[in-house]
């Protein structure tokens, strides 16, 4: 028996009958968004961005910018790189960009 996610997907699956498969496959997409860099030395062509916090989106965004903007030499700067990444985590900022190929450092202190 199929399981679904909420009883409306199950009403629409009695309703529309077995030759339609559930969540059978998946899809890939892109979608385009701009990328706002701290700090960019235009003719070399390198960024740096300035970080405190770093949550899972800002992680896959960074990682997106590269995939998609080789020409470019992106450096973290971390406020304190010895944070973990999430609360059962053991990774470190600086650990996840060294496993990423990310260059880092940490920044400048008060």
């Amino acid at each position: 028996m199929t399981q679904y996610r909420n009883t409306y997907e199950a009403r629409c699956a009695a309703q529309l009958g077995p030759e339609f498969a559930y969540e059978p496959l998946k899809l890939t997409y892109t979608i385009t968004h701009t990328y706002l860099p701290d700090f960019v030395h235009v003719e070399d062509k390198r960024i740096v961005e300035a970080k405190g916090y770093w949550d899972a989106d800002g992680r896959r965004l960074i990682r997106a910018v590269m995939a998609q903007n080789p020409d470019y030499n992106l450096e973290m700067w971390f406020q304190n790189p010895d944070l973990k990444i999430s609360k059962g985590s053991a990774t470190t900022y600086g650990d996840w960009c060294d496993r990423h190929g990310i260059a880092w450092r940490k920044g400048p202190a008060k």
